[in-house]
């Protein structure tokens, strides 16, 4: 199913850019990297949250620091915490 009409991206693409990249996305904004493109109109970024969340499972509802999903690992809590701010309000006002 075409989930970005925009960027033409697929349900598909999500999940592979969720389960195979080195760093794995846990936003939006982050797939849309993974995947070559960037937002345009942004009313797919519901639904990509939503397809992250069911293909990471209990590990994106709570990942905790050393889980092979953590994007954390290798950088200072002010790091961590800075990004995560980013990355909370990067498709706001979607």
């Amino acid at each position: 199913m075409i989930v970005c009409s925009c960027n033409v991206i697929s349900d598909h693409d999500i999940r592979k850019a969720v389960t195979s990249a080195d760093e794995l996305p846990r936003n939006p904004k982050q797939v849309y990297g993974c995947l070559g493109c960037s937002a345009e109109c942004g009313r797919c970024a519901r639904t990509i949250k939503t397809i992250i969340d069911e293909a990471l499972g209990p590990c994106a509802r709570a990942c905790q620091s050393g889980c092979q999903h953590g994007h954390h690992q290798g950088r200072s809590p002010v790091q961590t915490i800075e990004d995560d701010i980013q990355s909370r309000f990067a498709l706001a006002a979607c």
